[in-house]
């Protein structure tokens, strides 16, 4: 029962988008493929946003790190509501320069701010990078989700190729429109599983309720529910919160596929509307926190001690197979969702500021082809990372962050200071990366305490195309934007 409601679920879901999609495009461009004809209303903008949002990063890897840590999973509450605060002054002003400029991809930006093609390269390198390791977050969560389904032991190169050839066939016959369609489909979904789970979760563990659950959990375990959580050696202390939350809040409209869901808006007040009420998706984070807390509580043992199967291992445990069953199809699509929309903004990357700039006479229809087996390649360079590792999926989010947080100086202050230029932002990008990278400067850290790296290099960089920029740009500049 549970690998047909997952298969049921899935697929189901799937031919829904597909045919949403090829009735809503209206030509089969690039254009249309990878930004959605820049046509998305404020309802269709509103579950494709959040859906890059609420993916597994969101649900089985904040679970499971409460379920490891305790407290530190609530870098979820904080970092939400901070991106959200971020993006309403800066996503109408990406909007509005993809709309004035026709771009398609961050890459675009880059290039037409700073008229540099060289720059756009390089950041186009960079985002394609980040993009994979954000793959990876969700290739690791299929994977353990097809074990689960399937319900006899599948190494893990088998459930990972499996997990790539699904989020393949999605977005090699789809495109933005469809992911959308999708994403409204298992946002709909996981807010209605997540809810009544936490409905019943008391009872499966005993407690009288959800207060209850709460107070049993702390008494058992000391020190869950509030900072440094229950492993302090990890250093998973207040510093490495703030931190934490502000890097991935600085970053989170950094990420190339977010430019892009920016410039398929229909216009800047959709943005804004989005961005008003994003936060809402934070208040589920209780539920999911709740559910990790739960799963402490009955002692869960997942295969491995794998920390992001702990949701699924305490459900499997505690509920019926069709409820196990609706949840595995309903988190198949929190990872194949957002995996395609960034295979699919890699691929858009690829073929238009990579490979164009080598072939400038390349057709249309040739870039399209391009984008899409682009993303072959991406996907198997994410299966590579996710076969070589075993980390926790929020670690690996909080990598991605780290590595796309070295643009973000370059986007901010395009908007804010006419004087940024090409060799400025140059020039940060490369003591940004080698703070972040480089083995020999592992000493700088003990200037930095539990510190998120990935802030501090952010803050090299920033510092670094300052300098750079006063020292070589004039005092009258091309206006941003």
């Amino acid at each position: 029962m549970i690998l047909a409601l997952t298969v049921a679920i899935v697929v189901g879901t799937m031919l829904g988008a597909l045919l949403y999609g090829k009735r809503q495009a209206r030509a089969q461009t690039v254009t249309e493929w990878a930004v959605g004809g820049r046509r998305m209303g404020t309802l269709i903008f509103w579950f494709l946003n959040a859906g890059e949002i609420y993916t597994t990063f969101a649900v089985l890897g904040i679970s499971g790190y409460a379920w490891a840590y305790g407290a530190p999973a609530y870098l979820a509450f904080c970092s939400v509501s901070l991106a959200a605060a971020i993006g309403y002054w800066l996503t109408p002003l990406i909007w509005a320069a993809g709309r004035d400029r026709g771009l398609i991809t961050q890459a675009d930006f880059f290039d037409a701010r700073y008229g540099s093609r060289a720059l756009s390269v390089v950041v186009a390198v960079a985002g394609i990078a980040a993009l994979v390791i954000y793959v990876q977050i969700q290739l690791t969560a299929l994977s353990v989700i097809l074990q689960l389904s399937l319900g006899r032991p599948v190494s893990m190169m088998t459930s990972t190729i499996a997990a790539a050839a699904m989020m393949l066939a999605f977005v090699f016959f789809a495109g933005l429109r469809s992911a959308a369609f999708a994403a409204g489909v298992k946002d709909v979904l996981m807010l209605v599983i997540v809810v009544a789970l936490s409905a019943t979760v008391a009872d499966k563990v005993g407690a009288a309720s959800i207060i209850d659950l709460l107070h049993r959990a702390e008494a058992t375990h000391p020190g869950l529910t509030s900072l440094p959580g229950l492993q302090p050696e990890a250093g998973l202390d207040t510093t490495w919160l703030i931190t934490s939350a502000l890097n991935v809040a600085l970053g989170t409209y950094i990420f190339p596929h977010m430019f892009q869901l920016c410039y398929a808006a229909k216009d800047g007040w959709t943005i804004k509307r989005n961005a008003i009420f994003q936060p809402l998706y934070s208040l589920s984070f209780f539920f999911i926190i709740l559910l990790g807390f739960g799963a402490l509580l009955a002692q869960v043992q997942p295969p491995d001690g794998d920390l992001n199967a702990a949701l699924l291992q305490f459900v499997a445990d505690s509920y019926p197979a069709w409820a196990v069953g609706v949840l595995a199809g309903t988190a198949c699509l929190l990872a194949l969702v957002p995996g395609s929309v960034l295979l699919l903004a890699a691929g858009s990357i690829f073929s238009r500021n990579v490979l164009l700039p080598l072939r400038p006479a390349m057709s249309e229809k040739g870039a399209l082809v391009a984008s899409r087996a682009a993303t072959v390649g991406f996907a198997a360079i994410a299966v590579y990372l996710t076969l070589g590792g075993s980390r926790s999926l929020v670690d690996i989010g909080l990598m991605a962050y780290s590595s796309i947080g070295m643009l973000a100086p370059g986007v901010f202050l395009a908007f804010l200071w006419r004087r940024t230029n090409a060799a400025g932002v140059t020039a940060g990008l490369v003591v940004g990366y080698a703070v972040l990278l480089l083995p020999g400067l592992d000493g700088l850290w003990a200037f930095f305490p539990n510190w998120e790296k990935g802030l501090v290099a952010m803050a090299a960089n920033a510092l670094t195309l300052a300098a750079v920029v006063l020292a070589t740009a004039p005092r009258v500049a091309r206006a941003a934007g």
